[in-house]
């Protein structure tokens, strides 16, 4: 029988200490988050990011657009709030309508405001192994989790299934930052069982509901599963087949309580992060 790894558990013990810091702050840590469209997922992610912005202390902006507004005109609300000094942390909710070159927006946004960590100078620096203090939330949330269970990557295979930018390359970034042998698998990867089963840290951010099967995990591997999809009837899965997969594996997160929870957790601990940055330097 594995251990599930609880991110509800880590998630609020260290949401706890950013709530202690901040109460003894004069000024407030500021978040802003843009949201454009009518996207039901998005809606909710933002307002459980103000929500948890509003527990802690925070102030937080949400500022909603319309579906049809221009690249253009989005690119003038991220440089507003680039220009307001009140405001320490940017975040522009994606997806964004498909008319909008995500990655133009992402360019736009101060990389010393970039909360997600996705403006390229901050991958970059992550990428390069480069000294910083800021990282994507889901992959910064994953090690985290390793950590607090006292789980090494070092020396260790780490198999990743999805190469997306906000998941599994800069999560293959960290590992590899962190002494492990590192392969990344994706949809053109062929025979991926023969690579799952190899792996002593399998993590799967798919988005495939209950993909990856008991006889695709190498026994007493560390499982961490990303996915979260809802089936036929609503009910959320993720991309291992926990039920099964538990009894095989040493450590393994559940859906939902395990990273999800942990990536809210971290966007909060960078907007604290460049808070503290703006204050040292001005």
């Amino acid at each position: 029988m594995s251990i599930i790894i609880d991110g509800k558990a880590v998630s609020k013990k260290i949401l706890e200490e950013i709530k202690l810091e901040t109460e003894n702050l004069q000024n407030k840590p500021c978040l802003a988050v843009i949201i454009a469209g009518n996207d039901a997922a998005s809606k909710i992610y933002v307002n459980n990011k103000q929500k948890t912005a509003g527990y802690l202390g925070f102030e937080s902006i949400v500022k909603e657009l319309p579906e049809d507004i221009s690249q253009n005109s989005l690119i003038e609300e991220v440089e507003k709030l680039n220009r307001d000094e009140n405001v320490h942390a940017i975040l522009v909710q994606l997806p964004l309508p498909a008319h909008i070159d995500s990655s133009k927006i992402i360019e736009s946004i101060r990389p010393d405001k970039d909360v997600d960590c996705f403006h390229p100078y901050n991958t970059a620096k992550i990428a390069l192994n480069m000294e910083t203090t800021l990282f994507p939330c889901t992959p910064a949330g994953i090690m985290l989790l390793l950590k607090e269970y006292g789980i090494s990557a070092e020396g260790k295979h780490a198999v990743i299934i999805g190469r997306s930018n906000i998941v599994g390359r800069p999560l293959s970034w960290l590992l590899l930052n962190n002494s492990a042998t590192v392969t990344v698998c994706h949809s053109k990867t062929e025979n991926l069982a023969d690579f799952t089963k190899n792996a002593d840290i399998l993590i799967s951010a798919a988005g495939k509901p209950e993909f990856v099967k008991k006889e695709m995990v190498k026994e007493g591997a560390v499982v961490i599963d990303v996915g979260i999809t809802r089936d036929t009837d609503g009910k959320i899965k993720g991309d291992i087949d926990f039920e099964r997969v538990k009894d095989k594996a040493s450590y393994i997160t559940p859906v939902p309580g395990g990273v999800g929870p942990m990536t809210i957790c971290c966007l909060m601990k960078n907007t604290l992060e460049l808070f503290k940055k703006y204050h040292l330097k001005t």
